[in-house]
């Protein structure tokens, strides 16, 4: 039988970081350690830091000097996003919002979308292949089911209608 004492049980300890003022090195040092995971957007890369450093003037004194140093760069990181998201099966509106919510600015958006060269139409024939195999959808159910899972994805109905024999 388990003993039911809730005081012998261990905790686990919580994972709260103490946000601390930072010198500009360990700023950098901390960016430069996100930065090497994977790109982030300046706004993404505000945020983490916030966390843990409280000195606001030394965190963007040192985001600038990064941005100067050509070492985060919201383009670089938007031409990315859309690719992966892309690449994920996520249509153009999806993607978009991402972007947005990233904190990325509509012309960075827009470069992406041209610099990701994406066939849109081609991507989303993919996607419902892949989620409802190669059957033309009998009933008018079957057909709002395709509909509704295309547009949660980020498609426009001119990229599925032809599709799904609307």
């Amino acid at each position: 039988m388990k003993d039911q004492n809730p005081s012998s049980r261990k905790k686990k300890a919580p994972r709260e970081q103490i946000a601390e003022p930072g010198s500009p090195a360990e700023i950098r040092f901390a960016a430069m350690n996100l930065l090497a995971r994977r790109e982030h957007s300046l706004s993404e890369l505000r945020t983490k830091l916030r966390r843990r450093f409280t000195d606001e003037q030394q965190l963007e004194n040192q985001l600038q000097k990064l941005v100067a140093d050509k070492l985060q760069s919201d383009e670089r990181f938007a031409e990315s996003y859309a690719r992966m998201r892309a690449g994920r099966g996520y249509g153009p509106a999806r993607v978009r919002q991402g972007m947005r919510e990233k904190g990325l600015s509509d012309s960075d958006i827009a470069r992406a979308f041209e610099a990701a060269e994406v066939d849109w139409d081609t991507l989303a024939a993919q996607v419902l292949l892949k989620k409802f195999g190669a059957d033309v959808p009998g009933d008018l159910r079957e057909k709002a089911k395709r509909i509704r899972f295309m547009q949660y994805r980020g498609f426009a109905a001119d990229h599925y209608q032809r599709l799904i024999g609307e």
